[in-house]
């Protein structure tokens, strides 16, 4: 399968898969920012200690970019869990993009007015759409929400919607990639037996994950067919020069950002 991202050298990285279906998607880079080293230059993340003015400015140039305003932005707080919420089931005062009250790692919604926002520094976006049925979704998946199973949660809460899992499209994008994602036994004890193949023994009691294969098992096995999983061969930690990664930064880094909206 083709690279489903897009590097245009610009602060945009569209999933060009998915045009046919009519959603606007894709992932920002760290390029044309205005946020100051360490988050240079466009961390879109408010939670960590970055400017504030700062990143709201990144915001309100990604908006114009993407043509779409930042009242119509919906985020979570993300909190490494598997829940996932509809939005078409909240208020939408609870996901406001600069005032996030909601604890939750996915969220779904059939409303045209959502543009569903997530922030990565390692972790997996995962993007979801049912084209027939005109839903998405968004999910940040780090290592507990991955072996916890929220790619399972995600396609469980499109059943609820009448939505079949073989009906779903999911990409899995950028991310750590294994040779650079080392874990101790605590983590690695925690995946099932089912997938252990996802590990690969680095020195003694830790062990190499690979979090986009490990998402792949989860949603194959809720039954989303094979030849409807894209996976990106974009790594966070090998390209400094597009993205933020906490492992390689040390924690002192920023965020992108997952979008996805129908059109």
């Amino acid at each position: 399968m083709n690279e489903p991202f897009i590097d245009q050298g610009t602060s945009l990285m569209p999933l060009s898969n998915w045009d046919e279906f009519h959603v606007k998607s894709g992932f920002t880079t760290r390029r044309n920012g205005y946020s100051e080293k360490p988050y240079d230059q466009l961390n879109m993340a408010l939670h960590v200690d970055d400017r504030l003015e700062d990143v709201l400015a990144n915001r309100q140039y990604i908006s114009e970019q993407l043509e779409e305003p930042l009242e119509h932005w919906r985020t979570l707080n993300q909190v490494h869990s598997t829940v996932v919420k509809d939005l078409t089931e909240l208020d939408d005062s609870v996901t406001k993009h600069d005032e996030t009250v909601i604890d939750a790692d996915g969220m779904i919604t059939n409303d045209k007015k959502h543009v569903l926002t997530t922030f990565y520094a390692d972790c997996v976006p995962l993007y979801f759409v049912a084209p027939h049925e005109r839903w998405i979704g968004l999910a940040h998946a780090g290592w507990r929400g991955t072996v916890n199973g929220i790619a399972d949660k995600m396609v469980e809460a499109f059943n609820q919607q009448g939505i079949s899992s073989d009906a779903l499209f999911v990409t899995i994008g950028p991310c750590i990639s294994q040779p650079y994602y080392e874990v101790d036994e605590k983590v690695s004890s925690q995946i099932p037996t089912q997938f252990k193949q996802v590990l690969k023994q680095s020195q003694q009691g830790r062990y190499l994950l690979d979090l986009k294969e490990l998402n792949r098992l989860y949603l194959q096995l809720a039954g989303v067919k094979p030849d409807q999983i894209a996976i990106t061969q974009y790594c966070t930690y090998e390209s400094s020069d597009l993205f933020y990664s906490f492992r390689r930064d040390h924690g002192q880094t920023g965020r992108m950002m997952a979008y996805l909206t129908l059109m």
